[in-house]
């Protein structure tokens, strides 16, 4: 499993986010890396876009929600930073998604 995973549900439709594009950035001397792309699975999730391991440092999640099913929302993406300061533990990043809101946590 990647150190860093991520899992999006529709909080309106009450189901997982399918067929979300992503992106995962890394912050290096003010400036950000494509680190990782992918797509949310049939269950919102992408478990594997890392074989390697995580460094040090501030990260971002960039997801393209413009695209999700035609989505009429108000965000047409949602970009999440976060700092890891273990690189040996695992970090989940969940996105609770509806038209006009979301939120997120660090989950496990």
């Amino acid at each position: 499993m990647s150190p860093i995973t991520t899992h999006v549900l529709d909080t309106a439709k009450g189901c997982p986010a399918a067929n979300i594009a992503v992106t995962l950035e890394y912050l290096i001397e003010e400036n950000w890396q494509l680190i990782a792309k992918g797509s949310t699975d049939n269950d919102g999730r992408i478990m594997d876009w890392m074989d390697n391991d995580a460094n040090k440092g501030e990260y971002r999640i960039t997801f393209q929600t413009a695209k999700y099913h035609n989505y009429k929302g108000f965000f047409p993406s949602v970009t999440i930073n976060f700092i890891i300061e273990n690189p040996k533990q695992h970090y989940h990043v969940p996105l609770l998604l509806s038209p006009f809101s979301f939120s997120t946590y660090r989950g496990s």
